[in-house]
């Protein structure tokens, strides 16, 4: 089975996204839905999706477990809970028992958005991540390279738990790199429970102006960090559409990959998501 585990859906009509509103998103500023990703999965061979969070709200994972109780293509749901509740793990448990509940797979929350860089060390933050961990739960990380070292520090202080690190840290590829990212990504990988997903990376670059050749060594970088075991490949549709069409990403990173070895290319397209999420696929 080949998996896109990074996709989103949205409706701007019906509830809010204020990181959406810079004027250079107009393009993505409209509803996506199953509907439009299904001819995109089918042209481009992917048989499966995990659906992301956009957005800080509980309602918006309910609707995404009825979406994916609906959609047999998504198989897994990374919703948004809050991590400073108490009531967190009663909150789990519910949303476990809605339809849908069982396509539940990981939490995240738009850590890179919030102002202090070492927010996922807060006392009630780690306690509400025990709560994930304990409904077996995967947690993903989405950061850049200032929140990293609180990623790193939260990875060792639960070295049980599965990690999804969101975009490889989304890397300055449009600035050609940095040193800090090269570095601090790599005291991630040397935690062995975090996966990377290698999404999102298009719409890092120069939007009108990227090509495989420019993503490959941040995919390489990646990749000699985290081996090919813990590499995922994500689409980030819609958002990858700012920087080019479902099919020129999922061709380029397949590209990228292939470079790197059949084994490696292979296991990011699936095998590697089944194991980050615990992901009940069929062959």
């Amino acid at each position: 089975m080949i998996v896109d585990a990074h996709q989103h859906f949205w409706d701007p009509a019906r509830a809010d996204y204020p990181w959406v509103e810079a004027d250079e998103l107009a393009p993505i500023r409209r509803a996506f839905g199953p509907a439009d990703l299904a001819p995109l999965l089918q042209a481009n061979g992917i048989d499966a999706s995990i659906l992301v969070q956009c957005r800080s709200a509980l309602e918006e994972t309910e609707e995404f477990l009825r979406i994916a109780d609906a959609t047999p293509s998504v198989i897994g749901v990374v919703g948004w809970a809050d991590l400073t509740d108490a009531a967190l793990g009663e909150t789990l448990d519910r949303l476990r028992a809605l339809p849908g509940g069982d396509k539940l797979v990981g939490i995240r929350h738009q850590v890179h958005d919030e102002l202090d860089a070492d927010w996922l060390l807060r006392e009630d933050v780690q306690r509400g991540l025990s709560a994930v961990f304990a409904h077996d739960l995967a947690y993903d990380f989405l950061v850049r390279s200032r929140e990293l070292p609180a990623a790193i520090a939260t990875a060792q202080a639960f070295p049980h738990a599965r990690f999804v690190l969101d975009h490889a840290a989304k890397p300055p590829i449009a600035a050609g790199g940095s040193a800090e990212w090269t570095e601090r990504i790599a005291a991630l990988a040397a935690c062995g429970n975090v996966w990377c997903k290698i999404s999102g990376l298009a719409t890092e670059a120069v939007w009108d102006d990227w090509n495989a050749e420019r993503l490959f060594p941040f995919v390489a970088h990646t990749a000699k960090c985290f081996g090919e075991d813990r590499l995922i490949f994500g689409s980030d549709w819609p958002v990858c559409q700012l920087a080019g069409s479902y099919g020129e990403i999922k061709t380029a990173l397949e590209a990228c990959l292939a470079k790197l070895g059949s084994g490696v290319r292979d296991k990011a397209f699936g095998v590697n998501a089944a194991q980050a999420y615990r992901l009940a696929m069929a062959s």
